[in-house]
Formats: C-alpha cells, sequence, structure tokens
C-alpha cells in the first residue's frame, strides 16, 4: 500500500504551490479581512485551470479526479486562506452537483462564464426550521403551466451577496421523494436578497426571499426525487470543507513553529520548552492522521462522488483537528496570535464555522453510526 503522492501528482502540487505564492502570498491578509468574495481570485485560478478541475474536457473541465482538485485547495490555502474559497466555489460546492446533473441545455446556457469565473453560484438549502433536518424544508415548487412558481426562503447562503446563479433545493411534493431542485438567476422577479449579516468567519451573507418566483421546465435541476442524488453531489462540497480545514489548520501550525523557534522568554526559545513541545507533536499527529483520512476519501472517489461513510468520517475529524490546531497554535503565539495582524486568528474563525457547515460534527458522527451497525437510525421521535 502506497501512502506517497504519485510524481505527477507531486508535480501538479508544486506548481498550484508556486503559482499561490506567486500572485497570492501578498494580499493574503487584506483578503481574509474582506468581506466581499474573491472574485479577482475567481479569475485568476480560471486563467490557471484550477476551475472545474473534475469536470470532464467535453464540458470545458479539466478532467482530473477529485484528489486533484483536493492538492489544489490545500497548497492555495497554504499561502492565502481567503483565497482557497475561491477554488471551493469553481470545484466543490453546487458548482460539482451542477456538473453531475444539469442537462446538456442547461451546461451550455451556464458552464461557460462558471468554469471562466466570470459567475459564481451558490447553495439554497438551509431554511430557519429546516438545517441539519434538511428533510423539513418547506420552500415549495408550485406547478404553473409548464413551469413551476416558488415560494419559501432560505438562510446561511455563502456566497449570496456575489452569487449570480443559485441552486435551489425545493419541495415539489410531499416527502423525501417531494424533494428537488430549480435553477435561479440573480434579479429574477419575486427573488429577493436580504440585508447582509455579518459572521463570525468576516464574510457577509444574505437570506434568500421567494415570492411566487417563475421557474421555466428548462430550470429545474431535479425533480421529485432528486434529493438523494443532490445529497450524494453534497459529499464533493464536504471534501472541500474537509480540505480547508485541515489546511487552514497546517497554516496555522507553519506559523506557530515559526514563531516558537524565534520567540524567546526566560532566555530561551519557546520551541525548548516540553510543554511547547507536546503541543506541536500532537498538532502533527492530527495533521498526519486527517490527511490519511482525507486522502482515502478523495482517491477512492477517483472521478466519481466521494462516498458518505469515508466522507463523514473525513469530515467530523479533520474540522476538529483544523480548529484545535489553530487554537493551540494561537495559544504558543499569544497575543501575536489573537491579533488581527495574523492570520491565524483568521484561521481560527474560519475552522470554527465548518463544523458547522455542510454537516454538523454530531450529523456526520450519526452517519458514520450508520455504517457502523449497517442501518439507518431515524433522529425523528417514534409515531
Amino acid at each position: 500500500m502506497d501512502f506517497e503522492l504519485s510524481e505527477e501528482q507531486r508535480m501538479f502540487q508544486d506548481s498550484v504551490r508556486g503559482m499561490a505564492e506567486r500572485h497570492l502570498a501578498e494580499g493574503a491578509l487584506a483578503r481574509a479581512h474582506d468581506p466581499g468574495f474573491p472574485l479577482d481570485v475567481m479569475k485568476l485560478i480560471a486563467e490557471q485551470g484550477l476551475i472545474g478541475i473534475t469536470i470532464p474536457e467535453a464540458d470545458g473541465g479539466q478532467g482530473g479526479t477529485l484528489m486533484d482538485a483536493v492538492l489544489a485547495i490545500e497548497q492555495v490555502a497554504l499561502v492565502c486562506p481567503r483565497s482557497a474559497d475561491a477554488v471551493q466555489s469553481g470545484n466543490f460546492g453546487p458548482l460539482r452537483t451542477f456538473a453531475e446533473y444539469a442537462s446538456d441545455d442547461q451546461k451550455e446556457r451556464y458552464f461557460a462564464d462558471l468554469l471562466a469565473g466570470e459567475a459564481i453560484i451558490a447553495l439554497g438549502m438551509t431554511e430557519s426550521e429546516a438545517g441539519s433536518a434538511a428533510t423539513d424544508l418547506s420552500t415549495k415548487a408550485v406547478p404553473d403551466g409548464d413551469g413551476f412558481r416558488i415560494t419559501g426562503g432560505k438562510v446561511f447562503t455563502s456566497n449570496s451577496p456575489d452569487a449570480n446563479l443559485f441552486l435551489i433545493y425545493v419541495r415539489f411534493g410531499e416527502g423525501i421523494d417531494g424533494i428537488g431542485s430549480v435553477l435561479l438567476e440573480r434579479g429574477q422577479e419575486g427573488f429577493e436578497l436580504g440585508q447582509p449579516a455579518t459572521y463570525m468567519n468576516g464574510e457577509e451573507w444574505c437570506a434568500l426571499y421567494f415570492d411566487n418566483v417563475y421557474v421555466a421546465p428548462e430550470n429545474v435541476l431535479l425533480g421529485p426525487g432528486g434529493f438523494k442524488k443532490q445529497i450524494a453531489g453534497f459529499n464533493a462540497e464536504r471534501i472541500g470543507n474537509t480540505s480547508r480545514s485541515l489546511a487552514l489548520g497546517q497554516f496555522a501550525f507553519e506559523r506557530a513553529r515559526e514563531h516558537a523557534e524565534t520567540r524567546k522568554q526566560f532566555g530561551r526559545a519557546l520551541c525548548e520548552f516540553q510543554g511547547i513541545q507536546w503541543k506541536f507533536a500532537d498538532m502533527q499527529i492530527k495533521i498526519d492522521a486527517g490527511r490519511l483520512l482525507l486522502y482515502r476519501a478523495a482517491s477512492n472517489a477517483d472521478r466519481g462522488l466521494p462516498s458518505a461513510q469515508d466522507t463523514s468520517i473525513a469530515k467530523a475529524f479533520c474540522n476538529q483537528a483544523g480548529f484545535d490546531i489553530c487554537n493551540e497554535a494561537m495559544q504558543v503565539m499569544g497575543g501575536t496570535g489573537y491579533s488581527t495582524e495574523s492570520l491565524v486568528e483568521y484561521c481560527f474563525r474560519k475552522t470554527r464555522g465548518w463544523q458547522i457547515a455542510g454537516g454538523s460534527g454530531e450529523m456526520m458522527r450519526n452517519r458514520i453510526a450508520e455504517g457502523v451497525f449497517d442501518r439507518r437510525f431515524s433522529q425523528r421521535p417514534p409515531k
């Protein structure tokens, strides 16, 4: 069993890292504190062939593997943590679900701008009464001629202030088999964005409101019965989340290591104190263990979608590990790490959110337990 990257993968890794250091290292702090999406980075990575990495060449993508996309997002995150969000948007999120299930007509209309970094697609899934219980969503799609009228709303939609296209989970009918999704364009009649709200990671997101929004039949992505397919596509979103969690933890680890080697107290470098050494040993263990779980989930998927079990295990571990590493790195660096002049505090804030977004740690553990016992455990009270 080989735990090393292939020569081709290492060359790709080095290429992405070199690009990031040339173009993204400068301005990394400013990007982290800018609530707006890094649109300039989207265009840059599109020029570098880092959008649509897993999408077939016939559709305008790069024809690579999920592992390639993981390597790309890691290397960008290790130079400019905020810029990794652009790689996520261009490879892992709703774009990946769209790529998997869109019709030829939908791809023809939307793919060119998305793959060129000229447009952003956002996911509208969570509602005020439907978070972890995603199947409780109430946004309705009511038939109107050949199309549908959408009524309802969404919350916590990443990139919503800047998105041009929205992949919206809707209810066509009762039960889980009644759930599917539609594509809405920014500015459609009846589609409104609320005032931006600021979150702990410094980003601004808007609530989405749908007041009798008309959706033509050609903008239905997945009709009734599409929920399970959408969640399968969402596993790729979770891999992107997982990759950034671990990479930002490693970013903080590297900054703390530099600090521990140069900062002196009591006439000695911090790294000479055993208490500090043990912190770094524990952080290194978490980085190595997390990367093995992450790479397993990505490599097992090859060019398809990752398995729910592999993804859940990797996400649960790496989300916690990334946050813990950032927390310990900040402790090692003291006031320097706590300052907004250090990207370590940004990584700390950012990794905290990923323990909630894309499936909480608790929900990932529920899914893992189902794999352990090979049975479904409903979280709902018995009827």
